[in-house]
């Protein structure tokens, strides 16, 4: 029973690290239709940002504050100069974001180089609890409830606020939105910002976790998020936060159980839910 719980906590805090980068993703595509493949390129930064802030200060709070303003920042100049052009054109906005992703993690490897640079946790967050068999990491605890406060906080933004109704009507008719006076374009910026900040807030959050942080570590992720974007039905926000849950359970499980599958649990997951399901768990919040 005490492996089960700590498997289980394990895979529900790498779930919600994966969520902080899937959800980013999926509100980025769901409600701004934008098909984003730099989205990696944030959640490295925001592991940089946070190590060179940690360092400087020995504030943990003030390197992830850091790191969710690097990714805002980031997202506000690669939308205003990048993406808005292409809104609608899916080949270009591929091509434009693969580029980006390309330029900026060359630029990483530029500025603090090559190799990983090691992190390590917080004092307050290192260590463990236990409690008879069952121990668990203090961090692992900490990652599920910055994954549950972003979980509740986005469904709320989305759908009990003004902000998520006129995303959403503008993502089904931007026109029709626009000639009531509503400057659409002004929320579309917001809500790539705000995507690219949660990606940018999982490197930083990432970092402590594994110990370091690389340069070929936004790749990775990006496309793990990918795969929970699709596993959930492509810009579902309720998919990716049940995809992600999927993904590290599944992960932790089967690392315990069966390691030799470990590294094909993921797509063997994927595969299995889109033979059942082609459009997702959720099924297509994008229709155009």
């Amino acid at each position: 029973m005490h492996i089960f719980v700590m498997l289980l906590v394990n895979g529900l805090a790498e779930g919600a690290l994966i969520f902080l980068m899937a959800a980013g993703l999926s509100v980025i595509l769901g409600l701004v239709g934008v098909v984003n493949f730099a989205h990696g390129t944030m959640f490295i930064w925001g592991g940089y940002m946070s190590i060179w802030v940690y360092r400087l200060t020995g504030s943990f709070p003030l390197a992830l504050l850091a790191a969710l303003a690097t990714g805002l920042i980031m997202g506000v100049v690669f939308e205003r100069f990048f993406v808005k052009p292409v809104y609608g054109k899916v080949t270009s906005q591929i091509l434009i974001t693969l580029g980006l992703m390309i330029i900026f993690t060359d630029l990483v490897r530029l500025l603090w180089g090559p190799n990983p640079i090691p992190m390590v946790r917080p004092p307050l967050l290192d260590g463990t609890w236990v409690f008879g068999q069952v121990i668990i990491a203090r961090y692992r605890v900490f990652l599920i409830a910055v994954g549950l406060f972003v979980a509740v906080g986005i469904n709320y933004l989305i759908n009990k606020t003004r902000i998520g109704m006129v995303m959403r009507a503008g993502i089904q008719s931007p026109e029709m939105v626009q000639a009531l006076g509503i400057n659409i374009k002004l929320y579309f910026a917001a809500v790539f910002a705000g995507g690219a900040g949660l990606a940018a807030l999982g490197g930083a959050l990432y970092a402590p976790l594994v110990g370091s942080v690389w340069s070929g570590m936004g790749i990775d992720n990006q496309i793990l998020a990918f795969i929970v974007v699709i596993l959930g039905g492509m810009g579902s926000f309720y998919g990716s936060a049940v995809g992600s849950i999927l993904i590290g359970l599944t992960s932790a499980f089967t690392a315990w159980f069966f390691p030799p599958l470990t590294a094909y649990s993921t797509l063997l997951i994927m595969v299995v839910v889109l033979s059942l399901k082609p459009e997702g768990l959720f099924g297509l919040a994008v229709r155009k």
